[in-house]
C-alpha cells in the first residue's frame, strides 16, 4: 500500500455552532450532503468567479477540517476570519503539519478523496506523517488520472472552478444557495461557456518543465503543469485542441509532439468546431 507524507500541506479547524451554516454560505462545496467519511475539495472564489483558494474539507466531529497548502493556510485563515464577523464560528491553525496519502485496496485509514473516488480509486488523506514513499508517486497518480492542484497546475486567481473540473469532481455546487462567486459559475454552467479544461497529456519523450506552452500551429492552446517523465497535466482550450486534433495538426509541448486525452471519469470530450464548443 503506498503512503505518501506531503509535507507541504497544513491544516486549519473550523468549529462553533454555526460552522457548518458559515461554510455553507462561503465556499463552492456543498458540506451539507458530504458524510463523515469524504474528503471533498473546494475553493473560496473571488466576486468574479476565480479560485482565490483551493483546498480538500471533510468533517471532524462537529466541525470540519479544511486541508490547504502550506504557504496558503494563513492568507486563508485570515480570508476566514474576515467573513466570520460575529458567527460563532472558532477558526484555529492546527499545530501538527503535513498529510499522508495512502491508496490501493489496504488501504483503510483517513478519509475518502472523492476526486480520486470519481475516477475508481480508493484513496484516503489523514493528518500527521504515517508513510514514507516517494511523494513522485503520488503526483504520478495525480497525473494518470487528472487531479489537479494549485501551484503546480494552475495560478490562484488564474482559474474558474470549470477550468479545473470542480463542476464534476464535487468541489463546486449549484444547487445550494449563494456563496462568494456563485453567479458568475452559475451563469458559466447554464451557457456552456467553459472552454479551458484539465487534460493529460502523453508524449514518446520526456516531456519538459511545467509552464511550456502546448501550442498547435504555432499558436498557445494551453500550459503545461505537473510533469512526471512522458506524461503531464494540463489545462488547454478544448475547443481549439479539438480543432487542432480534428484537422490532424500537429500538438506540442516545446518541441516535444504530444496527444491530449480529457479524464475518462469527467464524460468529456473534445469539442470539433466552435459551435459543438459553446453547445
Amino acid at each position: 500500500m503506498p503512503a505518501v507524507f506531503l509535507k507541504d500541506r497544513s491544516l486549519i479547524a473550523v468549529g462553533g455552532a454555526e460552522a457548518e451554516s458559515f461554510l455553507q454560505n462561503l465556499i463552492t462545496t456543498d458540506i451539507v450532503s458530504m458524510g463523515a467519511d469524504e474528503a471533498r475539495p473546494g475553493a473560496l472564489l473571488t466576486p468574479q468567479g476565480k479560485i482565490l483558494f483551493d483546498f480538500v474539507i471533510w468533517r471532524d466531529g462537529d466541525g470540519f477540517i479544511i486541508e490547504t497548502d502550506a504557504a496558503q493556510r494563513e492568507a486563508l485563515l485570515k480570508r476566514l476570519t474576515m467573513y466570520r464577523l460575529r458567527a460563532p464560528v472558532t477558526l484555529t491553525p492546527v499545530a501538527e503539519d503535513g498529510v499522508t496519502v495512502s491508496w490501493d485496496e489496504n488501504a483503510t485509514e483517513g478519509v475518502k478523496d472523492s476526486r480520486f473516488a470519481k475516477a475508481g480509486v480508493t484513496l484516503l488523506r489523514r493528518a500527521g506523517h504515517h508513510g514514507n514513499d516517494s511523494a513522485r508517486s503520488y503526483d504520478a497518480l495525480r497525473i494518470e488520472n487528472g487531479i489537479v492542484t494549485s501551484g503546480p497546475d494552475y495560478a490562484l486567481q488564474d482559474a474558474f472552478p470549470h477550468d479545473v473540473l470542480m463542476d464534476f469532481n464535487g468541489g463546486l455546487s449549484f444547487k445550494k444557495g449563494c456563496y462568494v462567486g456563485q453567479e458568475v459559475v452559475s451563469r458559466m454552467q447554464h451557457r456552456g461557456t467553459a472552454r479551458r479544461r484539465v487534460v493529460i497529456v502523453s508524449a514518446g519523450a520526456a516531456l519538459p518543465a511545467g509552464g511550456t506552452q502546448i501550442t498547435a500551429s504555432g499558436k498557445a492552446i494551453g500550459t503545461l503543469g505537473s510533469v512526471e517523465g512522458q506524461r503531464g497535466l494540463a489545462i488547454v482550450r478544448i475547443d481549439r485542441a479539438g480543432e487542432a486534433m480534428a484537422s490532424g495538426i500537429l500538438l506540442l509541448a516545446g518541441d516535444v509532439s504530444v496527444t491530449l486525452s480529457l479524464p475518462a471519469w469527467s464524460g468529456l470530450s473534445f469539442p470539433t468546431s466552435a459551435d459543438e464548443a459553446s453547445a
